[in-house]
């Protein structure tokens, strides 16, 4: 008769089971061996100190240790204001730049206009308006072209989308305006040229990729970032494809490609893997390779490399950042780097005097040295939407930084555009954005513009 092991733990045949049980005697004694070699262990050594939660750590990174340096009041020596009209295009291109627009020290909003569609679960507008000939144009989350007057009334109004695809099957794009005409990015994969008068078309060029950046214009060339591994270089007349150079392919990217930066001989590129490419910008031949390469452990952004601080040329320096934690300044003709900091960059590189201001992955506006990349100050910003433990699902999110009017401006869709004093990070102002930012802000004959998640642009002096 063959016995198995019934689920109670007895022995069963066919015809009858009987439990089995352990014998009494030998349970006691290894109840009796087990407190024996209990009290021959050795006390535990409890290490003195405070307490810390291993997540209270992690939410730091290495800014933890940053954060033990002592924020320092130092005086800087900003370039002189200016009394710009024109803010025609990304900021890094020297050409294109105003370093210091004239803006009063305190500024009230004087008009709000509709743009269009706004953010959406599934479309964003990441597009910062530009500004030429007492107009401001943008770009909405759909393909929306908008020309607002200086009083706040439309101009004209033109859907960019390709004939062949349909609304809400692509998001992303950038403006840039040259010489007349405004140079549109989609996101569908289009760079298109308009009359910047009328907001007529003079010519497309598909792309085979997503167009999600701003354009760079800069002689007789339009340089844009394609994908986010392809750089191409297109006639600004005809639009016809001149050259174009590839990068490492990377999936761990976010919406919006760094804008190309150009000084009188070299275009830069920078690409979703971290990778920068610094080429002759007439005919693409390679000058140099560089990469923002690094993570901040501990977050979830530690592994997204793409770059989200677009090169910035200042003099013989250009400056670039990701997300994962690392800024760099790479010597513009040899692309050898000159310092790194273990601190994330996103939106813009501001470099002024002897420092260079950015926003932070943890959401600090932030104060370097520009010598070696050291913390001069770091000031806070608003981080999770509800900061408890179980709810951290969305982090407000923050656009700029922008100097002008002596000081540092951050606009932020938790709905305020604030100001900051640049010597010792001081918050000096506030001021409500209704609907909150979407854009970088930018500022053009003594007046901020700054777009909202509602898809309102609103003017502020």
């Amino acid at each position: 008769m063959v016995n198995t092991v019934n689920k109670r733990g007895g022995m069963k045949d066919s015809m009858f089971w009987t439990p089995v049980r352990a014998p009494r005697r030998g349970l006691m004694a290894i109840s009796v061996a087990l407190v024996a070699l209990a009290g021959c262990a050795e006390d535990e050594f409890i290490l003195p100190g405070k307490r810390e939660a291993v997540q209270s750590v992690l939410q730091g990174g290495t800014a933890g240790e940053a954060a033990l340096v002592e924020n320092q009041s130092r005086a800087i020596g900003l370039p002189s204001a200016q009394n710009n009209t024109v803010w025609a295009q990304s900021i890094g291109s020297p050409s294109s730049r105003t370093d210091h627009p004239a803006l009063a020290a305190q500024v009230a909003p004087i008009w709000s206009a509709n743009i269009g569609a706004g953010d959406e679960r599934k479309q964003r507008i990441v597009a910062a308006p530009v500004v030429a000939n007492g107009v401001i144009y943008t770009l909405d989350s759909a393909t929306k072209v908008t020309a607002t007057s200086q009083s706040g009334q439309t101009v004209w109004t033109m859907d960019v989308r390709p004939p062949r695809d349909e609304d809400g099957q692509a998001t992303g794009g950038g403006l840039a305006y040259d010489d007349g005409r405004l140079y549109v990015s989609l996101g569908y994969g289009s760079l298109v040229a308009l009359d910047a008068t009328t907001g007529d078309e003079i010519w497309r060029q598909a792309l085979d990729g997503t167009g999600s950046g701003a354009p760079t214009v800069f002689g007789d060339l339009v340089y844009v970032s394609v994908g986010d591994d392809r750089g191409l270089a297109i006639s600004k007349d005809d639009g016809r494809l001149q050259w174009q150079l590839n990068g490492s392919p990377d999936v761990t990217n976010i919406i919006g490609a760094p804008s190309p930066a150009v000084s009188d001989g070299l275009a830069l590129f920078a690409f979703g893997s971290g990778e920068v490419q610094a080429v002759f910008r007439q005919g693409g031949l390679r000058r140099w390779d560089a990469s923002v390469s690094g993570e901040r452990f501990g977050t979830a952004l530690g592994s997204v490399g793409d770059v989200t601080a677009a090169p910035v040329i200042v003099g013989d320096r250009v400056y670039v950042g990701n997300l994962s934690g690392r800024l760099v300044a790479l010597d513009l003709q040899s692309g050898a780097r000159i310092w790194t900091v273990d601190e994330g960059a996103q939106g813009n590189i501001i470099a002024a005097g002897d420092s260079v201001f950015v926003l932070s992955d943890l959401n600090e506006l932030l104060r370097l040295d520009a010598s070696d990349g050291s913390r001069i100050w770091g000031t806070s910003l608003p981080k999770f939407v509800t900061d408890k433990p179980k709810k951290r699902s969305e982090v407000f999110v923050h656009h700029g930084p922008l100097l002008a009017g002596g000081r540092i401006y951050v606009a932020s869709n938790d709905g305020l555009l604030r100001s900051f004093d640049p010597e010792n990070g001081a918050l000096v102002g506030s001021v409500e954005i209704p609907g909150g930012a979407t854009s970088n802000p930018v500022v053009a004959g003594g007046v901020l513009y700054v777009v909202s998640t509602r898809g309102q642009l609103h003017a502020f002096r």
